[in-house]
């Protein structure tokens, strides 16, 4: 029986509902690459072949209005089956794809996270937020001025690459740590990240709580170090001290101003149950602390989001524009000031003030909700491959083939001698193109996505033999097991990350000028779209 036609949505829908801040969840299923190169401006990138893994958490609700598009790659449809079959009822397709919406005048953005890279553009342009050129720094660095640099970055992004002298405190942190490492109010402050939006946020941020330090952003990040011929420095370990934090009454005070001039909503545990019990409503519950913090101890039902990553990357934690971010910390501080920011970029946005430190009493990371595999698998020990793939090279040539689905960049890190790059999206176009094999092994870092293919590939291979990796690639690994490295077997194009400009110190000059004068751009293209709602106060 042929299944009945998916019901569409025009742009001009998705404008109206976007305009009217109700709950939509405007889906991207490309990969991340693709995505990057042309997108909606709340289009949230969930790629085809993770929506069992991704779908629960990023779009709790199962009765959310979605409108699912791509690029004429024949992905849109399939990826909006697989949404019903998950459970969601209000699945439409975009009319005519990306190119319907192009067609019908909507504006088109590159790069990612854009929504949070636009709204940081928008508050340097109404705030004048300070900051200092490359060069400048660089002369304070050398005259061993008064002067410390705080990297608001990721650590493992800061441990990449950095500014010389250069400390760890990713953007959440600062109004809680800044003042610990510049106890002296003469001392400049430099922000920074790697282009611009995190170093224009944090040192707003700091500006916004009357720090009384002078603050500066370093005006286009690492980027802009590079380009002016400066050097980086690299795997540097400094970091904030845990253990030392601004004065307990004063920061949480600043946090709390700055949160009440932007709007932010206070609630109890009792608007936590009320928020719980409303079927018409989408709420994110995120804890915004670090990820040590959270594991040793969080409230029950929250998620780990650290505050500056999600206001960097708001757009894949809350997938459903118009949805409701309730925020919570134990100090007062880091939810304050993440909700602020939230709060001016347009979201229904709350901060939790009455959880007790006894009910952080959840330990450990939380697993993302998950729907079990469709039909039976079979599963193959990590040794019993490794003994498959001996007499593979000995004996019976061609008789297996490992189909890798993990990301790009950890098959190029590693991977089990001879196995495949594959995207799942891309399934039938990999198998097609590697030799025929009697058996065919799935795995990924835990073999989580692998056996969602498992049937797929079944019915891909005519009835070869199909099976997963127990404990995945991982598990490969924790076993001694040897490895190959590089790009080996690419069965699909490395289209699953696009890769940032401002990622490492080895992308072109060309690119990363680029780059920045596409974020100098953005809040005129935020004016063309029209619906961003942002305000900054």
């Amino acid at each position: 029986m042929t299944a009945p036609a998916l019901p569409q949505t025009s742009f001009h829908q998705v404008r109206e509902a976007l305009l009217a801040r109700q709950e939509i969840a405007l889906l991207d299923v490309r990969e991340e690459d693709p995505f990057a190169q042309s997108h909606p401006l709340f289009a949230a990138n969930l790629p085809a072949g993770k929506i069992e893994l991704e779908a629960w958490t990023r779009i709790p609700r199962r009765d959310t209005f979605i409108v699912v598009y791509d690029n004429g790659e024949g992905l849109a449809e399939p990826a909006a089956r697989k949404l019903q079959q998950l459970g969601y009822t209000q699945v439409t397709l975009l009319a005519g794809g990306l190119q319907g919406w192009r067609d019908a005048g909507g504006e088109l953005f590159i790069d990612v996270n854009v929504p949070s890279k636009s709204f940081g553009e928008l508050v340097e342009a109404e705030r004048h937020t300070p900051s200092l050129a490359a060069e400048e720094v660089q002369a304070l660095i050398d005259a061993q001025a008064d002067v410390v640099v705080l990297d608001a970055r990721r650590y493992d992004e800061y441990h990449t690459m950095n500014i010389p002298t250069g400390v760890s405190v990713p953007g959440a942190e600062l109004l809680l740590r800044a003042q610990a490492l510049a106890p002296n109010p003469a001392t400049q402050i430099i922000v920074n990240c790697a282009g611009r939006t995190r170093s224009i946020i944090g040192t707003q941020s700091l500006v916004n709580a009357g720090i009384p330090n002078p603050v500066a952003a370093l005006r286009n990040g690492t980027i802009g170090w590079l380009l002016a011929g400066q050097t980086l420095e690299r795997g540097a370990t400094r970091r904030f001290d845990p253990a030392v934090h601004a004065d307990r009454e004063r920061a949480p005070q600043q946090a709390r101003s700055v949160a009440d001039r932007a709007g932010v909503q206070r609630a109890t545990r009792a608007n936590l149950a009320r928020f719980g019990a409303e079927a018409q409503r989408t709420t994110y519950l995120l804890d915004v602390r670090t990820p040590e913090e959270f594991a040793a101890g969080h409230l029950p039902g929250f998620r780990n989001t650290p505050g500056g990553q999600l206001v960097q990357e708001t757009d894949h934690t809350a997938a459903v524009r118009g949805a409701r971010i309730v925020l919570v910390d134990d100090d007062g501080v880091r939810a304050n000031m993440s909700a602020s920011w939230l709060a001016q970029m347009g979201w229904d946005v709350w901060v939790l003030d009455d959880a007790p430190a006894a009910d952080f009493n959840e330990t450990g990371a939380v697993a993302n909700p998950v729907p079990e595999p469709e039909g039976p698998i079979a599963w193959v020990t990590p040794a019993q491959l490794a003994a498959w793939l001996n007499e593979e090279s000995k004996e019976r040539p061609g008789h297996t083939a490992v189909l890798d689905l993990t990301t790009s960049a950890n098959y190029v890190q590693r991977h089990i001698p001879g196995a495949w790059f594959v995207i799942r999206s891309q399934l039938a176009q990999a198998v097609a193109s590697i030799p025929k094999a009697q058996r065919y092994v799935l795995t990924c870092g835990s073999s989580l996505l692998a056996r969602y293919a498992a049937q797929d590939l079944a019915r891909l291979t005519g009835g070869a033999e199909v099976v997963v990796l127990e404990g995945g690639t991982l598990a490969w690994i924790a076993q001694g097991l040897p490895l190959e490295h590089g790009e080996t077997r690419l069965a699909s194009p490395r289209i699953d990350r696009y890769r940032r400009p401002y990622e490492g110190t080895d992308s072109p000059r060309e690119a990363m000028q680029a780059y920045l004068d596409w974020e100098f751009g953005l809040v005129e293209q935020l004016g063309r779209d029209g619906t961003h709602g942002f305000r900054v106060i």
